[in-house]
C-alpha cells in the first residue's frame, strides 16, 4: 500500500513537473516537439535537465533528429542526399562570417540552432559529425563489424552528449569517456532496436561479422524469422551494449553531468527486456514503450543518479 502510494505522488508530481516545464516555451515549442514526436525517450531525460541546459538540449536534440530521420523518410538514396545537403548548408551558414538569412529562416529548428550556435560557441565539428555519419551509413548501407557500430554509435550518440557537456561549460576527461561509452550502449541499443524499421528498407542493421560467427543469413534477418543462432548473435551485440553501460556508470563524473547521463536509464531497462525475451530481438514486446519509465526517470533524476 505504501509502495503504491509513494507511486502514486512520483507520478503525480513528474505530471506537474512537465505542465511547468513545456506550457511556456514559445519559440522552443517546435523543437520540443520534434524530440518529443520522432525521440521520445530522450525528450522526458531532457525534460528533467535544469532550465539552463534543457532549453539548448532540445534544439540539439532537434536538429539530431531530423538529421537521423531523412533515412526513414525516403527509400531513395539521392533524395536522402540532398536532405542531408540541405542540413549541412544551413550548418554552413550558420558558422559563415555573413549567415544567409534564407537559410537560418528555413525552418523554425535552424533559427533555433543559430542562437545556440552563438550563445555556446558549439563547435561545428561535432554537428557535422552528426550528418556525416548518416551520409556515410546511407552509402555504406550495413555494418561490416561490431566495430563500425560502435564507431557509428561515437559519432551519432556520444556527440550529442559532447555537446551537451559543452553547453554547460563541463571540460571533464573523465565526463568525456563516461559519453564516450554510454553514447556507444545507446547506440548499440538503437541498432537493435531499429530491427524492424531496417527491415522495411529491405536492409540488415545487425553487424555482418555477428551474423556470420552464428551463421544467421540476412535474409532470414529480413524475415523477422527467430532461432537460437540469431539469439546468440544478439546476445553478443547486447553484451557489448551492457559492457559500455557499466563502464560509463562506473566512472566518477561532475555532479551537473548526471541529469545528461539520464538516457542510461532506457538503455537498461531495453537491455533487461531484450535479456527477459530470451534475446528474440523479433519479438513485438520490446516495441511497446514502458509506462513505467518516466518514473525511474523521474526517482533517478531526484538522486541524481543515472
Amino acid at each position: 500500500m505504501l509502495c503504491h502510494l509513494k507511486r502514486s505522488r512520483a507520478i503525480t508530481s513528474l505530471k506537474r513537473f512537465v505542465s511547468q516545464q513545456t506550457s511556456n516555451d514559445g519559440s522552443l515549442q517546435y523543437c520540443a516537439n520534434v524530440v518529443r514526436q520522432h525521440d521520445y525517450e530522450n525528450y522526458l531525460a531532457t525534460l528533467l535537465m535544469t532550465k539552463a541546459i534543457r532549453s539548448p538540449a532540445f534544439v540539439i536534440r532537434a536538429f539530431n533528429a531530423e538529421v537521423a530521420r531523412v533515412q526513414d523518410q525516403t527509400k531513395d538514396p539521392q533524395t536522402a542526399a540532398m536532405r542531408l545537403q540541405f542540413w549541412q548548408d544551413s550548418l554552413n551558414s550558420l558558422y559563415s562570417n555573413n549567415p544567409n538569412p534564407t537559410n537560418i529562416n528555413a525552418n523554425p529548428i535552424t533559427q533555433e540552432l543559430h542562437k545556440v550556435c552563438l550563445s555556446y560557441k558549439l563547435p561545428k565539428r561535432y554537428l557535422e559529425r552528426l550528418i556525416s555519419s548518416r551520409s556515410g551509413l546511407l552509402k555504406m548501407k550495413y555494418f561490416s563489424t561490431l566495430e563500425d557500430v560502435e564507431k557509428y554509435s561515437e559519432n551519432t550518440v556520444s556527440t550529442i552528449y559532447y555537446l551537451l557537456l559543452f553547453v554547460a561549460g563541463v571540460t571533464d576527461v573523465h565526463a568525456d569517456h563516461a559519453a564516450s561509452h554510454l553514447g556507444k550502449a545507446q547506440g548499440i541499443a538503437n541498432i537493435l532496436r531499429s530491427v524492424h524499421v531496417f527491415s522495411h528498407h529491405k536492409s540488415v542493421s545487425l553487424p555482418m561479422d555477428v551474423l556470420m560467427k552464428y551463421q544467421v543469413s540476412q535474409e532470414s534477418v529480413l524475415r523477422g524469422k527467430d532461432n537460437e543462432n540469431i539469439r546468440n548473435a544478439v546476445f553478443e551485440i547486447a553484451s557489448r551494449a551492457n559492457s559500455h553501460l557499466q563502464k560509463g556508470r562506473s566512472i566518477n563524473v561532475p555532479k551537473i553531468t548526471k541529469q545528461m547521463f539520464l538516457p542510461a536509464v532506457a538503455i537498461e531497462r531495453y537491455l533487461n527486456k531484450l535479456q527477459k525475451v530470451n534475446f528474440d530481438v523479433f519479438n513485438k514486446s520490446l516495441m511497446l514503450s514502458s509506462p513505467i519509465l518516466p518514473i525511474s526517470l523521474y526517482w533517478k533524476r531526484i538522486l541524481n543518479k543515472y
